[in-house]
Formats: structure tokens, C-alpha cells, sequence
């Protein structure tokens, strides 16, 4: 990414400063900042503690314990990066799973999906949405209810509960009786106390307490953005610094990892990557290819916006499954706004677009980077190659599924009433 932003810079597409300055400094700092925070959380012992409780309310039904480990996975990926969520659910899950004598790979794998999924529901989860806050101006409470409408939390959310309820029915449920012959039932057949495979107490109180009340304090100064009056990359730099500088002066009373190993555990190659991608997509707009495009195609969506929505969508999540999410979603997001300069009402585009290019990322490792960290994990704990064929198929019910259930609510909700 960099490499191309510089032969840009080279041909003479952009100058350095047109580079600089296409990169949204705010969103970055926005994933930085969370990243810290929830490298932090993630040493407090919580997503170890969640796991187990997910155990025990499953009583040792395989099947139950997947939906809720994914469940749990989808939900924390409202906040956390999904990639962060993965590196923080998979390892704790890993001695679960082998408790209850389940099929590692499966579990990995749809801990990976959820967490891709869900990313885009609120506006802190994962760049999606905080592009599409750059490009539009949205705000937090806005992917809540929009408009008079309800738009991404609630449609995504149900969307997601359908979609593990489907999974349940057609890939897991026949995991249930073994894992609850394993671990669930005891030899009168009643049930009985499920083993817990780790000790899953949380090692320093004081230390999860302040993590949690630094999460949620930021999270919740996000959301006030609009009456804080600055900027989110600011907020949220601010509650990442807060809480370093309280864990640091507490440092000796509290068990608490060293702020090195923090930032040792950021991706510095996403970093790089995200900077990369937003000035491509800087230069790209220089060369006016995208008004261009979104000249050529207004016609269409001014005259059926229906059909207009259904293409933008269906063409979508086959591309994103080998094609980068984020970069396709970036620059399809200027391609619609362009497109509201045309008299075209971009939001039921938009909406579609961020939604297809989540969803249709589950499809492969090549659209979400989230998969790939996944796939390792279940490769080096299996010790084998997980041949293309046994990925494919959980990965392709699970994207159509779950593309099939969102693409209908959000023509029922965002594109048929105001096509009409």
C-alpha cells in the first residue's frame, strides 16, 4: 500500500502533501487508541472468566457453548477491533473446546466470522464504520436509529442472532450430544457439575475494575462527541492515555502488563496498511475516475433505486470475498457521495455498501485479515493444513446466510420506502 501511495506520489498523480493529507488522521488515531485499551483488557483475565460462564450456562452442550463463545465474540467486536477480539476469544476458547472433545477448526472459525461480523453495527468496532463517519459525518447514536429508522446495531444485530440460530440448526447441533455426554450429565444421567478446564478467576480486581471503567468511560465519551465538541481520535486518545498513566503510577500494586508489550501487540502492519489505503483512495479521487463513475451510473439509481441498491449489493459480496473489505468499501463510499451531488440520496447506498462488504468478507481470507489470523490459530493448535474445502464450506453458509437475511431487512427498511 505505502509502495503504491509513493509511485503515485512519483508519477505525479498527488504531490507529498495531497498524500498526507487524504489520510484521516482521526480515524487512526480512533484504532490505535481502542487497540490500546482492549490490549489492556485483554490481560485483565475477563475474556477468560467469559468464557468459562459461557461453559457452565451451556452445561457442557458443545453446540450451545459455540453459539454462545460466537455470540460473545460478535458482541465485543461492537467496540473491539475484530482482529483484537479473535487474539483475545480463540485462546481462551481453545481448552474449552478440547474439554469437551469438539472439533477445534469449526469453533475457530465461526469465533473469526462473528467477530468480522458485528464490526460494523456500532461506529467503534472496526474501519467500515469509521470511514463511513469520515465520509458522511455520522455519528455514534446515529448507527442506532437513523432517520426514523432503525439502521445498523438493530438490523445487523438481529441479523447476526438468525444467522447463529441457522448455523446452529444446519452445522452444530449435532455436536450437542457429544459434548454433553462428555462434560454435562453425570452417571445416573442427571446433570452434574461441569469441569472447568482452567482456573478462570480474575488475578488482580483492582487492575480489570480500571481497564473496564477506562473502556467504558471512552466508549461512552464517544458517543457524546456531538455535545463534547471534538473529535472522536481525540477521545478516544484521551481515555487510552488516561488509563496508562493511571496503570502506570499504580504500576506497583497492580499485576499489570508492561506498556512495552502493549504496543508490541498492536498490528503495526494494519497500521501501515490503513494509512496506505486512505492515501490510494486520496489519489484515486485526484485522477476523478470515482465522480467519473458516479456520473456514468447516477441515471441508474436515480431511475430504480431499488434495482441500483440490489446490484450494489449482490455485486459486492463476491468481490470483498477476494478483495481487501476495507479498500472496496473506501472507495465505493466517495463513488456514493459523488452520486448525493447527482440528486442521489446516498444513505440507503451507503448502508447497503458497508453491510455487503462486511458480511461478504467472511466469505475468504483474502477479504478480511481477521480470517487469516483465525485460520492460523486453527491450523498451529490442529497441526495440520485446513484444506480450502473444509473452510469453504462453513465460510460460504455462513456469509449467504447471513447476506441473504440483512440484504431483506435493509430493503424493507432503508431502500423500498424511500425509492417509493
Amino acid at each position: 500500500a505505502v509502495l503504491g501511495v509513493l509511485a503515485m506520489v512519483w508519477l505525479g498523480t498527488m504531490n507529498p502533501s495531497d498524500a498526507f493529507n487524504a489520510v484521516d488522521w482521526n480515524v487512526m488515531a480512533i484504532l490505535v487508541s481502542i487497540w490500546i485499551i482492549a490490549g489492556y483488557l485483554g490481560k485483565t483475565g475477563i475474556p477468560e472468566w467469559l468464557s468459562v460462564k459461557a461453559l457452565v450456562i451451556s452445561r457442557g452442550n458443545g453446540a450451545m457453548l459455540v453459539m454462545i463463545l460466537s455470540m460473545l465474540s460478535g458482541i465485543i467486536s461492537l467496540v473491539v477491533d475484530n482482529v483484537v477480539v479473535i487474539l483475545m476469544m480463540a485462546p481462551v476458547a481453545i481448552p474449552i473446546v478440547r474439554h469437551l472433545n469438539l472439533p477445534l477448526a469449526p469453533v475457530i472459525l465461526m469465533i473469526g466470522f462473528s467477530s468480522n461480523f458485528m464490526g460494523t453495527a456500532l461506529l467503534l468496532g472496526d474501519l467500515p464504520p469509521q470511514m463511513l463517519h469520515s465520509v458522511s459525518g455520522i455519528e455514534f447514536m446515529e448507527f442506532i436509529w437513523q432517520d426514523g429508522r432503525p439502521s445498523s446495531f438493530p438490523i445487523l444485530m438481529v441479523t447476526f442472532v438468525l444467522t447463529l440460530f441457522i448455523m446452529y440448526l444446519f452445522g452444530f447441533r449435532s455436536a450437542s450430544n457429544k459434548g454433553t455426554e462428555t462434560a454435562g450429565s453425570g452417571a445416573d444421567g442427571k446433570d452434574a457439575p461441569v469441569e472447568l478446564p482452567f482456573d478462570a478467576s480474575i488475578p488482580d480486581k483492582l487492575f480489570a475494575t480500571i481497564t473496564v471503567v477506562g473502556f467504558f468511560a471512552t466508549i461512552i465519551a464517544m458517543s457524546l462527541r456531538e455535545y463534547l465538541g471534538f473529535p472522536l481520535g481525540f477521545i478516544a486518545l484521551t481515555g487510552a492515555m488516561l488509563l496508562i498513566l493511571v496503570v502506570e503510577s499504580l504500576g506497583h500494586r497492580l499485576k499489570k502488563p508492561e506498556f512495552e508489550e502493549i504496543l508490541q501487540e498492536l498490528d503495526w502492519r494494519a497500521i501501515f496498511f490503513y494509512i496506505g489505503l486512505f492515501a490510494l483512495v486520496g489519489g484515486f479521487e485526484k485522477t476523478h475516475i470515482l465522480k467519473d463513475l458516479a456520473e456514468m451510473l447516477a441515471p441508474l439509481f436515480q431511475e430504480n433505486l431499488i434495482a441500483g441498491a440490489s446490484l450494489l449489493y449482490w455485486v459486492t459480496v463476491p468481490i470483498v470475498g477476494v478483495v481487501e473489505h476495507d479498500a472496496y468499501i473506501l472507495t465505493f463510499l466517495y463513488m456514493i457521495r459523488d452520486l448525493g451531488a447527482q440528486g442521489v440520496d446516498p444513505w440507503p447506498l451507503w448502508w447497503m455498501l458497508v453491510w455487503s462488504g462486511t458480511l461478504g468478507s467472511n466469505l475468504t481470507i483474502a477479504g478480511a485479515p481477521a480470517l487469516y489470523v483465525a485460520l492460523n490459530i486453527a491450523e498451529r493448535e490442529e497441526k495440520r493444513k485446513i484444506p480450502f474445502k473444509e473452510f469453504f464450506k462453513w465460510s460460504l453458509t455462513f456469509t449467504l446466510t447471513a447476506s441473504l437475511i440483512c440484504y431483506v431487512f435493509g430493503m424493507l427498511i432503508w431502500v423500498i420506502p424511500l425509492a417509493n
